[in-house]
């Protein structure tokens, strides 16, 4: 049966644009060889998709029609397929493109005259024209902007932000014809309130790119300002309650032990073409960088101060997700900070109600049952990520030691990043 749209890639990316697809009415296919047995079962993939959509969310799609396939021979069968497949990166920090190469790949066998054809996956400035046209064409036989239309549109969305949803975040469009981004603006005008039109995809890919590593650098900044400030005796926390009641020129940005995510900082912009560095992204990310090791030396000093070795202490982790609220553990800095803890010789268990197990260095990591009990145990307890589930009061009270690397317990509750 004909669908109006396919989304390939049923990530972080793909799974809210099919259910915001699904709610408007819209028929939808999902393609992902990975991920598509489970959803058609109406369970989610063990892969950090969970707090992204529930299970119950995935059956209210498939109830509404939704139709995630392993099949590619479905995708010669929609009017818009979008590609939201992942660009994690690579050993050098690059983008890693193959999987965007293989859904291009998947789509241009079955691609079908007039078919809108959107990118959502991270790229570098250039990706779509230069990467996923020559595959889509050489794959189809038919030309982009004549036969069908390509465009680029920055995926925005924030995993568990309750205040912006899909349609209340504008999406950026650009399109390599101006009848390419007008198709792909007529799309998106289905789904959200607000669509902005780019003047071409390689401005719409630095839209991504802009928006990437000012976070990058924001927080970067507001990590470096945490050391001196500890460094100081200045209560940092305190600073940023009082620079963010500035109504113009400052937005908030607080410091932790690391920067995790699917949002991939890009300090070269593009594939070797001569493009020069930027510098301060670069600068950067060698500071988010080093914020593990930074809390493993508070950690150490702590324990230090109590009269006790990090050699032999037992460390209780709490939340070793990249976010608040989600299952999901990509870039998350809680996998150097428990290993870098084992090499020194400390007995690390941990806790958090969306992981129910956890592996580093390729080992199971002991996992509390009783948070309060284990934090009483525990020589020192870390918070690495501040969970809604989580009493911090209480916490403080019951656990002999308790750094705090969120800024998120009472003041003088704990020892603050």
């Amino acid at each position: 049966m004909p669908a109006d749209l396919a989304v390939i890639g049923l990530g972080h990316l793909g799974l809210p644009l099919a259910q915001t697809a699904v709610a408007r009415g819209i028929a939808t296919i999902g393609y992902d060889p990975a991920r598509a047995t489970d959803l058609a079962g109406g369970r989610l993939p063990s892969d950090g998709t969970e707090g992204i959509l529930t299970a119950a969310d995935v059956r209210r799609m498939l109830a509404r029609g939704f139709r995630p396939t392993t099949d590619p021979a479905q995708l010669g069968r929609v009017r818009t397929a979008v590609i939201c497949a992942p660009a994690p990166p690579a050993a050098d920090r690059s983008l890693d493109l193959s999987q965007v190469a293989e859904a291009a790949r998947a789509l241009a066998a079955r691609l079908r005259p007039h078919t809108t054809v959107i990118v959502e996956s991270p790229a570098y400035p250039g990706t779509t024209e230069e990467y996923v046209r020559p595959i889509l064409e050489s794959g189809s036989g038919l030309r982009a902007g004549r036969d069908f239309h390509l465009a680029y549109s920055p995926g925005r969305l924030d995993p568990g932000n309750r205040d912006h949803g899909y349609a209340g975040t504008p999406k950026v469009i650009g399109g390599i014809t101006p009848a390419c981004t007008e198709s792909a603006a007529a799309f998106y005008g289905r789904l959200t309130d607000k669509v902005v039109r780019a003047r071409g995809p390689r401005e719409a890919e630095t839209v991504h790119l802009l928006e990437t590593n000012y976070r990058h650098v924001n927080m970067a900044l507001v990590n470096e300002m945490a050391v001196l400030c500890h460094d100081m005796g200045i209560d940092l926390w305190d600073v940023i309650r009082c620079a963010e009641t500035k109504p113009f020129g400052f937005h908030a940005f607080r410091p932790g032990p690391g920067v995790g995510g699917h949002g991939v900082p890009m300090d070269i912009p593009g594939p070797a073409r001569g493009a020069r560095p930027l510098r301060m992204v670069e600068l950067a990310q060698q500071v988010n960088d080093r914020m593990p090791q930074y809390v493993i030396q508070r950690s150490a000093t702590l324990l230090n101060e109590h009269g006790k070795s990090a050699r032999g202490a037992r460390v209780l982790l709490l939340g070793v997700t990249y976010k608040p609220d989600l299952a999901d553990q990509q870039g998350a800095p809680a996998q150097e900070v428990a290993t870098r803890l084992m090499e020194l010789g400390a007995a690390v268990s941990y806790h958090d109600p969306y992981v129910p197990s956890w592996q580093v260095l390729g080992h199971p990591v002991p996992r509390a049952d009783s948070l309060y009990e284990a934090a009483a145990d525990a020589d020192l307890t870390i918070l690495l990520q501040h969970h809604r589930t989580y009493d911090l009061q209480g916490l403080a009270v019951k656990a002999q030691l308790l750094l705090d690397t969120r800024g998120a317990t009472p003041a003088g509750a704990a020892h603050r990043l």
